[in-house]
């Protein structure tokens, strides 16, 4: 298969199918699917480190040598950076709803600030798709096996992120099929943001060290940022062994996946 069309499928599969995947907890009981969920995004965490730490910031350094070495630093600070005010952009999205001036609100109003919180929550993650399929791009362009570990890790941090997201929708006043689509329709976001950074890096290919670079630097902070505090919050032996182990599976299924590709 040509290479934007392996860029292509691999982009749709972690925005779009990941929240395919994401929904059918929404079928699960909920007693069931809130011990499960935590479990994923333990294996989540262990996949994104990883792959930065594995795959992606292994294979800048190649590419960039060590004449490469500042340039790549700048790049994984820009990275912190950007993916540190996308965040707060997410979470403003998320929160964003004027305060009713009076302790009761007219329904149809309190209805309209759901709806608009909806909206938001839809527009930050067209903007979180757009940048997975940055990343899986430009790990498509130094390697097939890459990409696929790229969206492997992708794949794996958007399930939960999806769950949760379908839950808000759903309360923010959409139709459980409405939302549904909605949710799958923001995954196409990845699939434009591959097509433009396939593009872009490929008339740049000097550049591609320090976008994968960029990569490694997203997956540590959705790792470290965004997923590790809330695994914190459990600190019992039990949950915490299992954590443990959920996170070590996921760097290993990440370097297994890794050697395989160097053989």
């Amino acid at each position: 298969m040509p290479l934007f069309l392996w860029v292509i499928v691999c982009a749709a599969l972690g925005g779009i199918a990941s929240a395919a995947f994401a929904v059918a907890f929404l079928w699960v009981p909920e007693a069931h699917s809130a011990r499960i969920l935590p479990h994923f995004v333990s294996f989540a965490t262990g996949a994104l480190l990883g792959a930065a730490l594995l795959a992606l910031l292994p294979e800048a350094i190649e590419g960039a040598g060590v004449a490469g070495a500042h340039g790549l630093g700048i790049a994984l600070l820009a990275g912190l950076g950007v993916f540190f005010v996308i965040e707060k952009l997410v979470l403003w999205w998320h929160s964003h709803a004027p305060e009713p001036h009076s302790e009761a609100p007219l329904p149809h109003a309190h209805a309209h600030r759901e709806r608009a919180s909806g909206v938001l929550v839809l527009v930050g993650d067209s903007v979180h798709n757009a940048l997975d399929g940055v990343l899986i791009a430009a790990a498509f362009l130094n390697d097939v096996s890459l990409g696929f570990v790229t969206t492997f890790a992708v794949a794996a941090h958007e399930v939960p992120h999806r769950v949760g997201d379908f839950a808000l929708l759903v309360h923010a006043g959409f139709s459980r099929q409405r939302a549904l689509f909605l949710n799958l329709a923001t995954g196409l976001a990845s699939v434009l943001g591959a097509i433009v950074a396939f593009f872009a890096l490929r008339r740049a290919m000097g550049a591609l060290p320090y976008a994968l670079a960029f990569a490694a630097a997203g997956f540590l902070y959705i790792a470290l940022a965004g997923l590790i505090p809330g695994l914190q919050r459990r600190s019992d032996p039990r949950t915490s062994t299992i954590q443990v182990v959920l996170i070590v599976l996921g760097v290993a299924t990440i370097a297994a996946a890794e050697a395989l590709s160097r053989q």
